[in-house]
């Protein structure tokens, strides 16, 4: 925004920003956004989670207001499950899962998966039914599964037990996030289970290793690397010009897809010559590999979830990141 604003803004008009807090509490979305919406807003930017967005979206959708997600995975945020004003900036989690699952077959020729599941929100499930599906295809062997729910549990015992138990396994992958992935590392590192896990941009962020500071032998797909080190530059630009107008480098990858959506409806305002919503939702329905920030962006009247997207492929080794590779699934379930 301060980018567009110093350009002169968007159709005559500086953007500005409202706001209002669901508190992480998806009965309160649908109050946010009328309150967003009574101060103006044109365009709402709802919780990444289709879980915890959806309500504040149905809201603002049903007002006439394109809506998006910054990075809701699930499917469902968009056409299908709000209508047609709903975007979401995210990869699909059947792409995110077909591309980890790729990625482990063909580039570390790992063959056998444990396969270990919170099952709290959509975006896990999903993530997790759309790897198995392509992991299967491919050939690979699911030797074994664990789901648990992480608001119904107090330790991971059980599931470090059971991991361990499984011994035929190269990798395990996790459909976790920051909020309980974290713990569940440390304790099966902590039991001495050292098998090689991957897991997906949920995972994002160097913030929750100080809980395991000397973390290894762990990958996952982010959107972009944000430890300056992208093998893109224009990320490791965008990474500088955060960090000088914040004094940090951004949490993790997620704060790209922001950016991006922004970009996004800014390009069809001003391609509809209007901020009317019926008009840009034209506009971004007409989107065929848009080179924004995040990544080549493609959206259809039936489709407002990318599904074609490359992810960047990152290892930690001792506590570090590095970025490995961009890896575009070549398939990606229905």
């Amino acid at each position: 925004i301060a980018a567009i604003n110093a350009k002169g803004g968007v159709l005559g008009r500086q953007l500005t920003i409202v706001t209002a807090d669901t508190k992480s509490d998806p009965a309160q979305g649908t109050n946010a956004a009328i309150e967003v919406l009574e101060q103006g807003a044109e365009m709402v930017m709802v919780t990444c989670d289709f879980d915890f967005g959806a309500a504040a979206a149905l809201q603002a959708t049903s007002m006439g207001k394109v809506t998006f997600s910054s990075c809701a995975g699930d499917p469902k945020f968009g056409v299908q499950g709000i209508g047609p004003l709903a975007y979401t900036m995210s990869l699909g989690t059947p792409a995110q899962g077909a591309t980890l699952a790729e990625w482990a077959y063909k580039e570390k020729g790992w063959r056998k998966v444990y396969v270990e599941m919170d099952s709290m929100v959509e975006y896990f499930k999903s993530l997790c039914a759309n790897f198995k599906i392509r992991w299967r295809e491919l050939g690979g062997e699911i030797v074994g599964e664990d789901v648990y729910n992480f608001a119904e549990i107090k330790t991971f015992d059980g599931q470090v037990t059971r991991m361990k138990a499984s011994k035929d396994k190269d990798f395990v992958f996790l459909c976790a996030a920051t909020f309980d992935g974290p713990a569940l590392i440390k304790q099966a590192r902590a039991a001495g289970e050292n098998t090689p896990i991957l897991a997906s941009e949920s995972m994002d962020g160097a913030f929750w290793l100080e809980a395991i500071p000397n973390l290894s032998d762990f990958y996952l797909s982010v959107y972009g690397s944000m430890f300056g080190n992208d093998p893109n530059p224009r990320i490791n630009d965008y990474v500088a010009r955060f960090t000088a107008m914040h004094g940090e480098a951004p949490i993790t990858a997620h704060s790209m897809t922001g950016y991006s959506l922004v970009e996004a409806w800014v390009i069809a305002a001003e391609r509809a010559g209007s901020f009317d919503a019926d008009a840009i939702r034209q506009e971004l329905d007409k989107f065929n590999n848009e080179d924004l920030l995040v990544g080549l962006t493609t959206f259809t009247p039936d489709l407002h979830i990318n599904l074609f997207r490359g992810m960047q492929m990152m290892e930690v080794q001792n506590g570090i990141h590095a970025p490995l590779m961009r890896y575009t699934a070549e398939k990606v379930p229905p």
